[in-house]
């Protein structure tokens, strides 16, 4: 899902392009372009396509009567001037990179742009490597508003620290190429940005401890899929407008900051895949109280211990998404969860829970997934026959031997679960609901909540957006 994320950017961008330059040059038509702009963006497009683009035969008045695909332009005193670039191979017609494409100096004349896409342009990093300019952004700092490169296999090198001169950037979007090396502290400095995703590439270092209050616009934050180690700064909790966090997959450690508290705006906290402890200290959990927007909690595969009885369940009325797998929570599992009327989503599995289960869980109504497998689960599970049959697969109780469930058994019966003794049909100790077969749902089961879980530290592409994943589900 993430990536029918990435494609609907890609496709949206040349199509408002397009649609804006037909009405510009509706207005505008008899508009010249100032001569060296004109040079500059010819120069620019070869660069990036090829020296075979003789753009003063194909393209004469690129921004009037021959208009180029992926270039918007505008008009200021009089003149036609260069306002946005996409390259990369997005509609039929737009401008494809050749391999030895670059980035070109000549870029940088073009004083009016406000908008640059690079999409899948670099391809070769092993013979063909390119890397971000170091020099030049200056040039740009009066005009730029958005710089995005995806899926540029080619992109390799740092992040420049000329970036932070970028003054009135809003987007800063470089996802699935081959970044590396330790992000710039310059990244903070600007302030007027409002989406900052650096996911799917080879970062490694410490998130910069730049990245905080001065930011004060920033709306998201995806950091994921990358390298990066040591603590989460404090001064995170400075991203007081900040609606979506995303940390997962990377190398990152210690008690997760209380200051995150001060996110009371956030809808989307993702830590997965990461080495966050510290659950066991008293109030580790307390930081979540105060973000009563949270919809979507995703923790797993991290080593927090704590209780399960120490979230502020009572403060996070509006999640749809729980993901505890492989925290090493302790505890029983409290029936206030079962106050979340929105949960879609929930997986507690792989842990270290004790006690029964709640059986409010069943009044949940927009439950689609329920992941309990693999813990110290005890006692009689009090759900309808009708409850079973309805989740099928996506509801997981195996794992725990001293865990029964009452009624019949057949397809209402929950996988992997034997029956209470006492009821009609007993299966013995041994049962895991059908012999082989049961094995087999169960080792189903199993992978299909590790996955939603982020299991493996690859990253899931639905990872941005749960919502879309259990509306899948509960197709």
């Amino acid at each position: 899902m993430r990536n029918l994320y990435r494609l609907g950017a890609v496709f949206v961008l040349p199509l408002l392009l397009c649609n804006a330059a037909l009405h510009a040059h509706a207005q505008d038509s008899a508009a010249p372009m100032e001569k060296k702009e004109q040079e500059s963006l010819y120069s620019t497009i070869r660069s990036f396509v090829g020296r075979w683009w003789n753009g003063s035969e194909l393209f004469p008045d690129p921004c009037g009567s021959t208009p180029v695909q992926g270039v918007l332009c505008d008009v200021f005193d009089g003149l036609w001037y260069v306002t946005a670039l996409s390259v990369g191979p997005v509609m039929e017609n737009s401008l494809d990179c050749a391999r030895d494409s670059h980035f070109p100096l000549q870029l940088f004349e073009l004083g009016h742009l406000r908008s640059l896409s690079v999409f899948s342009c670099f391809s070769d990093p092993a013979r063909h490597p390119v890397a971000i300019p170091s020099k030049g952004w200056e040039k740009l700092s009066g005009s730029l508003e958005s710089l995005e490169a995806r899926s540029n296999r080619g992109l390799t090198g740092e992040v420049p620290a000329a970036i932070g001169a970028l003054n009135k950037l809003q987007s800063l979007v470089l996802e699935e190429n081959k970044l590396s090396g330790e992000l710039p502290h310059e990244l903070g400095e600007l302030s007027k940005l409002r989406r900052l995703v650096l996911s799917g590439n080879q970062f490694s270092g410490s998130v910069p401890a730049s990245l905080g209050s001065a930011m004060s616009e920033l709306l998201i934050l995806d950091l994921s899929r990358n390298a990066l180690k040591g603590l989460l700064p404090p001064a995170a909790g400075g991203l007081r407008s900040l609606e979506k966090l995303d940390l997962s997959s990377n190398l990152l450690g210690g008690v997760i900051p209380a200051a995150l508290g001060e996110l009371r705006s956030l809808t989307l906290l993702d830590l997965r895949n990461n080495n966050f402890s510290g659950g066991g200290a008293a109030g580790s959990f307390g930081f979540l109280r105060g973000m009563a927007a949270l919809q979507e909690l995703l923790l797993s595969n991290n080593p927090l211990g704590g209780e399960i009885g120490s979230f502020p369940w009572a403060s996070l009325e509006n999640l749809s998404a729980v993901g505890l797998s492989n925290t090493f929570l302790g505890g029983e599992i409290p029936a206030a969860i079962a106050g979340l009327k929105g949960l879609r989503f929930l997986a507690l599995d792989n842990n270290r829970l004790r006690g029964g289960v709640p059986p409010e869980l069943e009044s949940l109504p927009a439950v689609g997934a329920l992941y309990l497998s693999r813990n110290n689960l005890s006692g009689r599970l009090q759900f309808s026959s009708e409850f079973y049959r309805r989740m099928g697969t996506r509801f997981a109780a195996w794992g725990n031997p001293n865990l029964c469930y009452a009624g019949g058994g057949g397809d209402d019966a929950p996988i992997g679960v034997q029956q209470c003794r006492g009821e009609q049909g007993l299966a013995t100790d041994g049962d895991l609901g059908g012999g082989t077969s049961g094995l087999r749902a169960s080792a189903a089961v199993l992978s299909a909540s590790s996955s939603f879980a982020g299991g493996g530290g690859g990253g899931a592409p639905w990872a941005a957006s749960p919502a879309i994943f259990l509306a899948a589900l509960l197709l």
